[in-house]
């Protein structure tokens, strides 16, 4: 027993059939006296876009060059142009010898505050006791309190000072602030840097955005519609903005403009620097779809399989745009006509019909 596939192409490679199905669309291949046991579908115009193709580049959204922000010597450099970071990891270390010694001697201010401050609030408190029995003066009691603001305020300022250390020997270690790649190097193991100094650039490719140049007569009708699609693959792939910017002003030597896709935060397979043909809406039209699983292209054949009264026909069609999974009929069909789902399922429908007609025929 032959295979379905084996089937559609012994069918569609028949040269009576072929004739047949070119020189007259209308005619059936095979007809039968009761209609075709197959999945079938009722072919109508639907409300679709009108839009105009420009190219547009992908662009990354999250771009950065880490910087020092603390002086140093870079002692490790994880990582490589073009390879992959994880979000918080390590891309750059330095020595920490000047930063280590001024935290520890904050640290060692903050316990000295410490002492102070807990000797000036139990003595507050011992006079603050004394006081409320009348023993002692009043200006005893006000300069044991001022003593334990004092104290209090030098404890504060020793421990903003301690965190002020450890912030500056936090500096030394530079983490990746997004998951992304690394697209150049700056500076190289032994290096001396200085705070600002660039140290390691990347990019994340979780999420993108695209950018198109597009002529003055087209912008108001883009900012009416405020959609558009990155086409992919021969237009088989949409990928819809998120959202639409329109920059509020031209180049002034091309007068064109600016608009901006946001793309929604998926792996839309795309990569940074490439350029994609971008679709804007700039009205809507009727056109007549069909899936693209029920179109059969083989060779210079491109057609459906339409269904009626019993009759099974190959009919040629000239397609057009195409829109996900649906793509255009330019010719060949109108619209109220019945086709097949599946064009395996309809040749072996035919091919069981003809073997029959064989068998009375003999």
């Amino acid at each position: 027993m032959p295979s379905p596939r084996g089937l559609l192409l012994g069918v569609v490679l028949t040269p009576a059939l072929v004739l047949t199905a070119c020189s007259h669309p209308q005619a059936p291949a095979v007809v039968a006296n009761a209609a075709a046991p197959i999945p079938v579908l009722t072919v109508s115009e639907q409300v679709t876009p009108r839009d105009r193709v420009w190219d547009g580049t992908v662009q990354a959204v999250n771009r950065a060059t880490l910087s020092a922000q603390t002086a140093g010597r870079v002692v490790e450099l994880p990582f490589d142009v073009n390879d992959y970071v994880p979000k918080g990891a390590v891309v750059a270390r330095l020595t920490d010898v000047e930063q280590g010694a001024s935290a520890r001697a904050a640290l060692a201010q903050v316990r000295a505050a410490q002492a102070t401050y807990s000797d000036a609030q139990a003595q507050y408190k011992r006079i603050a006791q004394v006081y409320e029995r009348k023993l002692v003066s009043r200006s005893q009691y006000d300069q044991s309190k001022a003593s334990a603001d004092a104290a209090k305020a030098a404890l504060d300022a020793a421990q903003q000072n301690y965190r002020a250390a450890q912030q500056s020997q936090n500096y030394t270690v530079v983490r990746a602030p997004y998951a992304g790649i690394v697209t150049q190097r700056f500076v190289q193991i032994g290096e001396a840097v200085q705070p600002g100094q660039p140290l390691i650039a990347g990019i994340s490719l979780n999420q993108l955005r695209v950018e198109a140049q597009v002529p003055q007569s087209d912008v108001d009708a883009i900012r009416k519609y405020a959609r558009a699609w990155v086409v992919l693959d021969g237009g088989r792939k949409r990928i819809e903005a998120a959202k639409v910017i329109v920059f509020p002003y031209a180049d002034p030597t091309t007068h064109t403009f600016t608009v901006r896709l946001e793309l929604p935060p998926a792996d839309t397979g795309l990569n940074p620097g490439e350029v994609v043909q971008v679709a804007f809406m700039i009205g809507s039209r009727p056109r007549l779809l069909v899936p693209d699983s029920a179109v059969l292209q083989r060779g210079e054949i491109t057609g459906v399989y339409v269904v009626r009264d019993g009759e099974v026909t190959l009919r040629q069609v000239r397609l057009g745009a195409r829109f996900g999974a649906q793509v255009e009929v330019i010719s060949g069909l109108t619209a109220g006509e019945t086709i097949a789902r599946n064009p395996l399922q309809a040749v072996a429908w035919l091919v069981k019909q003809h073997r029959k007609s064989n068998d009375q025929g003999t």
